[in-house]
């Protein structure tokens, strides 16, 4: 009786792993599908994936995802700046350059909500305006982050370069992000229906 279990078992696993491997390398070409217009394709895969059962073709499931993942990294280095700034160890203009960073990014987060929102609400009506909205609330998003940069570019010490680390990866998952948008602004209002 055993050995009938595990030949049976055997066969189920023959039959069905192809199947499993086929749809999770289908949901794996429609990240790589979406992130081929990105500038920063690992990343964007990477970060993306998860949303790859949902969004599958859908540009506009797409972009939400993009600028969703992006709230999610920008909230995490605007908490290790908090963090850091609450910590006391920056000092001189580091820590002024810090002050600002925090501000800056704070910024960016509300941005992102911004745009997000409106692409929650997408309208066949509106599309066009709406497109541009979110892709200024995008761009001045990258603007905030790239400023949070500047005021760090004499700095030295591993805390600066861990900082330059985080708020660069958060500016490439924003750049993706926009990517996205832009994705779906040339697929146009049409895009939004469900396939």
């Amino acid at each position: 009786m055993p050995r009938n279990s595990l030949f049976l078992c055997l066969i189920w696993l023959l039959v069905w792993l192809p199947l499993l491997y086929q749809s999770v390398s289908g949901h794996d070409a429609y990240v790589r599908e979406a992130c081929s217009v990105t500038r920063y394709q690992d990343l964007c895969i990477h970060s993306l994936a998860p949303f790859s059962i949902v969004a599958k073709r859908s540009p506009s499931k797409w972009a939400r995802a993009g600028v969703a993942v992006t709230i999610t990294e920008a909230k995490s280095v605007s908490q290790f700046l908090v963090d850091l700034n609450r910590n006391r160890t920056m000092r001189g203009r580091n820590r002024g350059a810090l002050l600002d960073c925090v501000e800056c990014l704070s910024g960016a987060i509300d941005n992102l909500h911004g745009a997000l929102g409106v692409l929650r609400n997408l309208s066949g009506t509106k599309f066009e305006e709406q497109m541009e909205d979110v892709t200024t609330w995008l761009s001045a998003a990258m603007t905030d982050q790239g400023t949070c940069l500047d005021g760090f570019e004499r700095g030295k010490g591993t805390q600066v370069e861990l900082l330059r680390n985080k708020v660069s990866v958060g500016t490439s998952v924003t750049s993706n992000a926009l990517a996205l948008v832009v994705k779906l602004a040339t697929a146009g209002p049409e895009s939004l229906m469900e396939p």
